[in-house]
């Protein structure tokens, strides 16, 4: 994908990584611009970065960047504009970006295991949890298809992140998902716990692949 993105700009200067948590897109960047900077609004996040001799990161929210203007020749944002106030960072990006520049957002929502392992995840997602999602989390469902994008949308391949876990990887991840969170911080329980063995008994003893289908739109400020 971030080959992809890099191959859509005419200059390969800067990228821009916006809200990048901990540098993952960052870095991946970095193989393909002479520099990224790299902005989130947490300094929690910052501090635990991944270091890259071509990666600067700073603290800084997405609507407010302190990036020069006209200077960066892609900006990216990975599962996080649906924090953002969409009509003022879209305003700072086309005062950072380069003429002809481009943008890409993208999120994932659910992963994609196996038939048996999926309906497990979606009783927690759809059931257990139900009601314990910030609203913010509907953009993410959608694709942030009806986020009114600037520029000139190009049309993009489709791409997905992959990992092989064991069930004790699935349970871990489960358990950072924000509506956990809530849902132990009311009920004082671990809503995994209560799928857990249903999961494990679904997924069996060996690795399995994961897969994340990412929702990408590109566009052409």
């Amino acid at each position: 994908m971030f080959e992809y993105l890099a191959g859509l700009c005419e200059r390969h200067g800067l990228a821009w990584d916006c809200a990048t948590g901990n540098g993952q897109a960052a870095v991946s960047l970095a193989g393909h611009f002479d520099e990224v900077i790299a902005t989130d609004a947490s300094s929690k996040q910052i501090d635990s970065a991944i270091a890259h001799p071509r990666v600067s990161y700073r603290v800084a929210p997405a609507e407010t960047s302190r990036i020069a203007s006209a200077s960066a020749d892609l900006i990216t944002v990975g599962q996080a504009l649906h924090w953002f106030d969409s009509d003022k960072f879209f305003a700072e990006a086309n005062r950072v970006i380069v003429p002809g520049g481009i943008i890409a957002v993208w999120c994932y929502e659910l992963c994609v295991v196996s038939t048996a392992v999926d309906a497990v995840v979606d009783e927690l997602y759809q059931g257990i949890l139900d009601g314990f999602w910030s609203p913010e989390r509907a953009l993410v469902e959608e694709g942030y298809l009806s986020i009114a994008m600037p520029g000139s949308e190009v049309q993009s391949p489709e791409f997905d992140m992959q990992l092989n876990w064991r069930v004790d990887d699935m349970l871990g991840y489960l358990r950072t998902w924000s509506a956990c969170k809530r849902y132990q911080s009311r009920h004082a329980q671990d809503p995994v716990g209560i799928i857990e063995a249903t999961l494990k008994a679904a997924w069996g003893s060996s690795k399995r692949a994961v897969r994340w289908p990412l929702r990408i739109r590109v566009c052409r400020l």
